[in-house]
């Protein structure tokens, strides 16, 4: 007989996850559900199934260990191609899930594959939880589109009060939600991978394939290049700081639809395209001063980018900077829309040196204690409470 202990058989929890956008798709939706997915499966307990659109004709679902992936059909929107939307799919869904029913549905985004995904499971009796990623509210300003954004901003609201409970990455979003009719909102932030993004990254070899010197100031920008961003007040500001320090240079590195205008509009301006991995880490860490004048974030992941990497940050306080920045100790944070005391302070950074250096290193230190492990432990919290209130409130009663 043997000797070894008796270990407990535990069930896995079956999750599906629905969302219109993951990697390589670069933006801040997929690079979040991505790190959320992965942990979770490098935490065990979970049989994870995908659902998105495939991203090309050839692409073919992945089939691994506990992670499967069902691919779909969609679209391209024409104004922003970086995004795929999925096609409804309800009653395939609904056939799909009752052959293998999950035991929770993830709706990561609000398009109409998600929206097809909720109704299917909400059919089935399956528990659905929600992202929230995309806030209209800002977005309204730049694009002419206000009645639009406002049916938007209801059919969003409409979908995420179906769902037992919306995740939202900081407490300022939260009430703002709560104040717009939300109910059922809890709080998953965001993390940082601190291996990819440091100081260390500092890369002179880069600074030198750009033609700037040791003591030369850097000025960065990572960026959806697109009129929600705001980046004209970027700009404005480098324009400044170079009024006050004439050999200051411009890094920009993202591409998007407004990426030819501004290449066009300031061409001394240096403009790196996209970089993803070790060559976007070593981007944010080879430069001096990093301003981020957007003021459509959800949540803003560049901010936590940055200061891992080590540099003083200019931006708006909400969203990430809310939360995570003290403004004067690790990063400058201005009061939303104040566009003359964001030139001020990005000036008055790019004057100090010592200044600079100094909040670079306690912004590095804040984004160490960001963990991707303890927002993944989050989430696995949250499914499981979930979970235990759904079958504690059918359990049959004594």
């Amino acid at each position: 007989m043997s000797n070894r202990p008796l270990q407990l058989v535990t069930s896995l929890t079956r999750l599906a996850v629905v969302t219109e956008t993951w990697p390589p798709e670069i933006n801040g939706v997929a690079h979040t559900i991505s790190h959320l997915v992965d942990g979770l499966r490098r935490r065990g307990g979970y049989h994870i199934q995908l659902v998105r659109p495939r991203q090309s004709a050839q692409e073919k679902a992945r089939s691994e260990d506990l992670f499967k992936e069902y691919l779909v059909n969609g679209l391209t929107l024409p104004f922003y191609k970086e995004v795929r939307l999925g096609f409804p799919q309800y009653n395939t869904l609904k056939r799909l899930w009752k052959k293998q029913r999950p035991d929770i549905v993830q709706i990561v985004t609000e398009g109409p594959l998600g929206y097809s995904a909720m109704k299917a499971a909400k059919k089935l009796g399956i528990p659905v939880i929600s992202d929230f990623h995309t806030n209209f509210d800002h977005y309204s300003r730049y694009y002419r589109l206000s009645g639009f954004f406002n049916l938007a901003k209801r059919y969003l609201r409409h979908v995420h009060n179906q769902t037992l409970v919306t995740l939202v990455p900081t407490r300022e979003l939260q009430q703002q939600l709560t104040a717009s009719g939300y109910t059922k909102l809890g709080i998953l932030e965001r993390g940082i991978d601190v291996q990819l993004f440091n100081p260390q990254r500092r890369s002179s070899t880069l600074r030198e394939r750009f033609g700037i010197q040791p003591e030369q100031l850097l000025v960065t920008l990572v960026s959806r290049m697109a009129q929600e961003k705001n980046l004209d007040l970027a700009f404005t500001a480098f324009r400044a700081i170079q009024q006050h320090v004439p050999d200051a240079r411009f890094l920009l590195v993202g591409d998007g639809p407004e990426r030819k205008r501004l290449q066009e509009a300031h061409p001394d301006c240096l403009f790196a395209g996209m970089q993803t991995g070790i060559a976007l880490a070593e981007h944010y860490a080879s430069g001096d001063l990093f301003l981020y004048p957007s003021t459509s974030e959800t949540f803003g992941n560049v901010i936590l980018e940055a200061m891992a990497s080590g540099l003083a940050v200019v931006t708006f306080n909400y969203a990430a900077a809310y939360e995570h920045i003290r403004h004067g100790e690790n990063g400058m944070a201005v009061l939303l829309d104040d566009n003359a005391a964001f030139i001020a302070t990005s000036i008055e950074l790019a004057l100090d040196p010592d200044l600079r250096r100094r909040q670079g290193e306690y912004a590095s230190q804040t984004a160490h204690g960001l963990s991707w492990e303890k927002v993944v432990a989050r989430l696995d919290q949250t499914l499981q409470n979930v979970l235990r209130e759904v079958r504690y409130e059918i359990a049959p009663s004594a």
